[in-house]
């Protein structure tokens, strides 16, 4: 991945308001681009769960939704094995039978699922549907390579989103040891006890009361001061 893309992806990412939207500007792209496909969808595995993180516009909500609670389908079977699976007509395909069940019922007779390389997790696919048998058959090669742009979108995006998700966390750190500070400041002038003591008995207090530190801190600097402090 190029600096240039990464600046691409970054301004797209802040234009679209998040990963979410992002992808689902990737799902509509992909429908537009390879022809026959009436529908996508990115389906990734996190937390140990698969999940669609986006869906095209006019995607039935349970063609993914179904194979994950199944445990069985293409696009669960390309994000475990790292394979593409396809089933050029559903009404002569045996594999997946309550899938198949329920994507026929939809209208969905032909059906594309692609591997996504996504670093950080342990499986990603681009799927794609299509209401005519065999309709992909022609496109499966340029949905290889879209398959391999969306990886790296997803891989760009999860990065900025991780990095995002830092800098909250050393934000909510900061302004909570920022806080416990002026407790223990407080205590200290009203105590007349170090700083030692006064965490300690802070400490105290918040496991007789099973009160969070860093709560009961700004509970005692609200009171004190008369506003509360910043909240993280």
């Amino acid at each position: 991945m190029t600096s240039e893309t990464r600046e691409t992806l970054d301004r797209a990412l802040a234009r679209s308001g998040g990963l979410d939207t992002l992808l689902r500007d990737l799902a509509d792209r992909a429908v537009h681009e390879l022809p026959g496909a009436v529908a996508c969808s990115v389906t990734v595995r996190r937390a140990d769960r698969l999940l669609t993180l986006a869906g095209s516009g006019g995607m039935p909500g349970g063609l993914d939704q179904r194979q994950y609670e199944n445990g069985s389908g293409p696009c669960v079977e390309a994000a475990a094995t790292g394979q593409e699976r396809y089933a050029a007509d559903l009404t002569r395909d045996a594999r997946w039978p309550a899938y198949r069940k329920y994507a026929l019922s939809v209208g969905v007779r032909c059906v594309l699922a692609l591997p996504l390389d996504v670093r950080g997790e342990t499986g990603a696919a681009l799927n794609l549907y299509a209401a005519e048998p065999g309709v992909l058959d022609s496109c499966r090669e340029q949905a290889r390579h879209f398959a391999a742009r969306a990886a790296d979108a997803v891989n760009v995006a999860l990065h900025i989103e991780r990095e995002q998700q830092s800098a909250a966390d050393v934000r909510v750190a900061l302004l909570s040891r920022s806080v416990i500070d002026q407790a223990i400041g407080i205590l200290m002038a009203r105590e007349r006890v170090d700083a030692e003591a006064a965490l300690r008995r802070l400490r105290r207090v918040s496991q007789d009361r099973n009160v969070k530190l860093r709560d009961l801190c700004t509970d005692l600097v609200t009171r004190t001061g008369g506003t509360p402090p910043p909240t993280p």
